[in-house]
């Protein structure tokens, strides 16, 4: 009995990590609906690029704000029962998308949908800096940038297939009933931690002492830099390639998905590299980095080539090669926000440092939608690039040395 009672206790934290995963996971499925309702929801809803932007940018508005709240909740109360409000809020909010009338219910739909995804990271940086060790970081990491990844993957997948055989509308429905259906493990897997796990209230986090690290504001910038390249092609790459490059939904669909799927795939590659890196005694903070300057460099990259590609077979390969490098800053962003914090203040830090870093989801689309009506999609292209290639820049020599804080 004492056996099985122990076997059971060291899967805890497999099992949360798992769960954390396909939170993250719903996630982005639900937030990137509208990007693959788009092509029809547009003309449906009389939408023009500007209101589009605008309404993809909403979410943004009060998700990252509401991220300086949410990562303090994490640090004070039950991080898992935040989690459980937070999926809830945003479930409902993906559901009665479905039902929008038009720009003003989708609107509101969307900033409510932020409120509730909100917590998602903060709360999933936390459980993973209480609960796993330096030496297996990456791989608890990859998990969560799994999610990040296969979200859109599997979202632009069923969501394509979806719009194509019964419309814009069913794709919010059903994504958001799926999106409920979390709820029911992992309440199963709450009950099965030890009593203090489920009250986990914490100690203060100074809020003062934390604000006044440059290596928070410089984490929060990259993060920004970051997010521009991905959120881009996360809300334009399906109008990019049925209104720009003429293909069929079905073939965005697959065109997508396969960037995604890339993504999904090397986070997991990544998170053992870094994590066999570590145990062999070598530096975690130069692997992830120089991790983070290669990266970025090879995003910006494949987003200038996208400018000029036109074929499926290009369009492709440089998805493939986007999706590589968005994988590495999935997993690093988080894992090096871990390190500087440790697991006593990781709540707030990644709360303020997703806060500010998704201000680009707040400026990206409506700056994209105006570049695109004004002057085309390859400029937007191009311009995005040019935000990547600078954030490779950035984790190259503004970033201070990778080593947790001092919070006395």
């Amino acid at each position: 009995m004492a056996t099985v009672s122990i076997a059971k206790r060291s899967l805890v934290p497999q099992a949360l990590l798992l769960m954390l995963g396909a939170a993250v996971f719903l996630n982005y499925v639900d937030r990137g609906a509208i990007g693959i309702a788009a092509p029809r929801m547009k003309d449906e809803l009389g939408l023009s690029d500007e209101a589009y932007g605008l309404a993809f940018s909403a979410f943004f508005w009060i998700y990252a704000p509401v991220q300086l709240f949410a990562g303090w909740l994490c640090d004070r109360f039950s991080v898992y029962r935040m989690m459980a409000l937070g999926i809830l809020v945003w479930a409902a909010s993906t559901l009665l998308m479905g039902f929008a009338g038009g720009f003003v219910s989708l609107l509101v739909l969307r900033i409510m949908l932020g409120v509730g995804e909100s917590i998602s990271f903060p709360g999933s940086s936390k459980i993973i800096a209480r609960h796993v060790p330096p030496e297996g970081r990456g791989i608890a990491n990859a998990a969560v940038g799994t999610g990040l990844a296969l979200g859109p993957a599997v979202g632009t997948l069923a969501g394509g297939l979806i719009l194509d055989q019964w419309g814009w509308r069913a794709i919010f429905m059903f994504f958001g009933v799926v999106t409920l259906l979390w709820l029911l493990p992992w309440r199963e897997t709450v009950r099965a931690l030890p009593t203090t796990g489920h009250h986990d209230v914490g100690a203060k986090v100074p809020i003062g002492a934390l604000l006044a690290k440059w290596s928070l504001w410089s984490m929060s910038i990259a993060h920004a830099l970051g997010n521009w390249c991905f959120y881009f092609l996360l809300a334009w790459l399906p109008l990019f390639l049925t209104k720009s490059r003429g293909f069929s939904i079905p073939e965005m669909t697959f065109l997508a998905t396969l960037g995604y799927a890339v993504q999904g795939a090397c986070a997991f590659g990544f998170g053992y590299f870094s994590d066999w890196w570590t145990r062999s005694g070598r530096s975690e903070a130069k692997c992830r980095r120089w991790m983070m300057v290669s990266t970025q460099a090879l995003a910006a990259a494949a987003i200038l080539g996208l400018a000029f590609a036109r074929s499926a077979s290009s369009v492709g390969i440089l998805l493939c090669i986007a999706g590589l490098a968005s994988a590495s800053l999935s997993l690093n962003l988080y894992a090096v926000a871990q390190m500087f914090a440790g697991p006593r203040a990781s709540g707030t830090w990644v709360g303020f440092q997703n806060s500010l870093g998704n201000l680009s989801g707040i400026i990206m689309p409506i700056v994209t939608g105006i570049v695109v009506h004004r002057m085309g999609y390859d400029s937007a292209f191009i311009l995005t690039a040019a935000v990547g290639l600078f954030g490779a820049l950035w984790w190259a020599v503004a970033v201070p040395k990778i080593e947790q804080i001092d919070l006395a």
